[in-house]
């Protein structure tokens, strides 16, 4: 399981002792059959370190290739729902907007 923050690792590992949790940092160059990628926020706005880093299509493309079967997002459907007020933010939220499109949705 990969997430942006250490403290939502912590939080992952207390529930789930026995599973391989870490930062994206942490799985940069390893594979898995399966990644879940946890985003650990309810919205942009509350992303304790900002759109940047919360959209960073280069953290995002890292998370989601993990996977060589499947890769599975778990998100509040609000994270898709961008205020953007910058062409730079539109560039940010578009991978994600992307992966919605393309994604097949479990409830």
């Amino acid at each position: 399981m990969i997430t942006p923050y250490n403290a939502q690792v912590l939080e992952i590992q207390k529930r789930l002792p026995s599973a391989r949790v870490g930062t994206v940092d942490k799985f940069q160059g390893q594979e898995a059959p399966i990644a879940i990628y946890s985003m650990a926020t309810s919205s942009y706005a509350e992303a304790p370190r900002g759109m940047e880093f919360l959209y960073s299509s280069n953290r995002f493309n890292v998370a989601i290739s993990r996977a060589k079967c499947l890769a599975i997002l778990v998100a509040s459907p609000a994270i898709f729902d961008v205020d953007c007020k910058t062409p730079r933010q539109m560039q940010l939220a578009n991978s994600f907007c992307r992966h919605l499109e393309l994604a097949s949705t479990v409830q």
